[in-house]
């Protein structure tokens, strides 16, 4: 029962409910692999940290000794998940959806041990199931049961039109489980509802039911809104090895726990250990380097996680410039650009009334000198290093 009780301990490290917690002690009290399934549509081809909070649990299981079962939504992918969304979402068209699959199978097994992995699509039955099998499908759910979840709820309230073929997108990734015969189902908050309706037909069709596992929605940048693209407030894992580094030590010390939980493969006991030493004295900034370290390895190798401290500690210790930085070349106007423009064109804040802002926060330098001037002019023909808060640089050419 120890080893249940610490297998349940990693399980639900950083989780946000499981269901249901005495199913799956049996289950794991049999002594057997079980299978472990997540579904991802390959509705995006590059993935951030956001999306790998469930390919780390995964990953989870998979030093439990369990079977990761991964499967690409290929098929529901073209029907398009309405999860969390207040609109329909478009399909995407079957070579989207499968050059969008080749290049996940290519970033999770940066996470994954391939040998412990079975990549699924779900058009091997979907397709096979036919007309009469969707109809049959279709008939153990109710409308009303379908407009109990949020989304739906919400639409319908709101008059906005909820398309019929989004009803089924729960029954059909429900009847993945069943047809993968999942022991456990994995997905964030937003799938609650679809994960029960798993349950619910593996019932249907005599199978004992998927326990389910949900994880949250992690918090981008900004500590407030989930990681996102559209909003700005990401890590991709693709990013330079310097990116990465640099936006995890800019995350809050109190997000940064938020971070290992999710994110870090340190053991609990390492972590906790950590919490310790920050209650004793530590500087936070020591703990987070260790977390930067660990996501630029996962993604680029050690040898880049070392480069990138060195990268680091050169930059926002010593206030050094980078070796290699954009460069920019801007038309003059009337002789020269204000300031505020030039750091707007070139692509380091996103508005004038940010630069401005930016210039009186002590937050701009020009050749690594403090700009407190936002009415500064850069002459025609000046070649300018500027720099934006911690992390953003540019060579600006002003002809």
């Amino acid at each position: 029962m120890t080893d249940i009780t610490a297998a349940l301990e990693l399980i639900k490290r950083g989780a946000d409910e499981l269901l249901i917690e005495a199913e799956l002690v049996e289950k794991l009290k049999k002594g057997q692999p079980l299978r472990v399934k997540a579904g991802f549509d390959p509705t995006a081809p590059d993935l951030h940290l956001g999306h790998t909070v469930l390919i780390n649990k995964l990953r989870h299981f998979q030093e439990l000794g369990h079977q990761v079962l991964f499967l690409i939504g290929d098929f529901t992918g073209m029907i398009g998940d309405p999860s969390g969304k207040n609109t329909t979402r478009p399909p995407l068209t079957r070579e989207q959806v499968l050059e969008n699959a080749r290049t996940y199978q290519e970033q999770v097994f940066k996470i994954l041990d391939p040998s412990k992995t079975e990549v699924c699509f779900n058009s091997t039955w979907m397709e096979a199931l036919g007309a009469s099998g969707m109809i049959r499908l279709a008939a153990q759910h109710t409308v009303a049961r379908m407009l109990e979840r949020d989304d739906f709820a919400k639409r319908y309230a709101g008059q906005q039109p909820i398309a019929i073929h989004e009803f089924l997108y729960p029954l059909c990734q429900g009847y993945d489980s069943v047809a993968m015969k999942a022991d456990i189902e994995l997905g964030g908050t937003d799938q609650r509802f679809n994960l029960l309706v798993g349950r619910e037909l593996q019932k249907h069709y005599g199978q004992a039911p998927q326990c389910v596992l949900t994880m949250p929605l992690l918090e981008g940048l900004d500590g407030v809104n989930k990681m996102s693209k559209s909003l700005g407030n990401y890590i991709g894992i693709y990013e330079p090895p310097t990116e990465i580094f640099g936006k995890v030590m800019s995350v809050s010390d109190e997000l940064m726990w938020r971070y290992y939980d999710l994110l870090s493969f340190k053991p609990i006991s390492e972590v906790r250990a950590l919490r310790v030493s920050i209650e004793g004295g530590r500087n936070p900034r020591d703990i987070k380097v260790l977390l930067a370290q660990e996501l630029v390895a996962r993604f680029h190798g050690q040898a880049a996680a070392v480069a990138a401290l060195e990268d680091f500690e050169a930059r926002f210790q010593r206030n050094a410039i980078p070796d290699v930085i954009p460069e920019v070349v801007l038309a003059a106007v009337d002789g020269g650009l204000g300031v505020a423009a030039v750091l707007k064109q070139a692509g380091l804040t996103s508005s004038t009334s940010e630069s401005l802002r930016m210039i009186d926060q002590g937050g701009v330098r020009i050749d690594g000198e403090k700009l407190t001037d936002r009415a500064a002019i850069v002459k025609a023909g000046a070649v300018v290093v500027l720099q934006v808060g911690k992390r953003k640089f540019a060579r600006v050419t002003v002809n």
